[in-house]
């Protein structure tokens, strides 16, 4: 004879099949190809700039939208109030997107407690979105942060050192 499941074990099984947590999509990571065509298409230097600190320096969208001029110190800039909840963050740059920001900051006369992109981000997203729609491909910005430890991951780069 099976022994039949009490009261309370059916009901339990019954609510384990009704809400079941749903399973997790495993995101795919935009190729490096992809990456390098949205930013080369870009026509508009603040746009590629934002795009490339995003992609090659692995910084969130609100960390690029609140770089003052004086968070640039060469290659590396000073985040304020990183969402990991650390005091200090700091992120490196590849020396060809610092000679572009550089080239950006001088004509611009930007002060330095300014923003150097005074765009909300909403408009920062849509951007990113509608370049990746020329490509017909769907990206946001966190996407291209994920390319970027992604890559510095294969590349070797311990995930502690890699931009978080």
């Amino acid at each position: 004879m099976v022994p039949q499941p009490s009261e309370s074990e059916g009901y339990y099984s019954l609510l384990s099949k009704t809400f079941r947590a749903p399973r997790m999509k495993q995101r795919e990571t935009v190729g490096r190809e992809v990456v390098d065509e949205i930013i080369y298409r870009c026509q508009k230097p603040r746009d590629r700039l934002i795009l490339e600190l995003h992609a090659r320096c692995g910084m969130r969208i609100g960390e690029v939208l609140n770089l003052r001029a004086s968070d640039v110190n060469g290659r590396k800039l000073a985040i304020r109030r990183p969402k990991s909840g650390r005091e200090d963050k700091r992120a490196s740059m590849p020396e060809t997107v610092a000679g572009r920001l550089n080239a950006y900051c001088e004509p611009h006369n930007i002060m330095p407690d300014h923003r150097l992109f005074p765009i909300c981000y909403s408009t920062a997203r849509s951007m990113v979105k509608r370049l990746g729609d020329k490509m017909n491909v769907k990206i946001g910005p966190h996407d291209l942060r994920r390319h970027s430890a992604t890559y510095a991951s294969r590349n070797g780069v311990p995930l502690e050192a890699s931009p978080k």
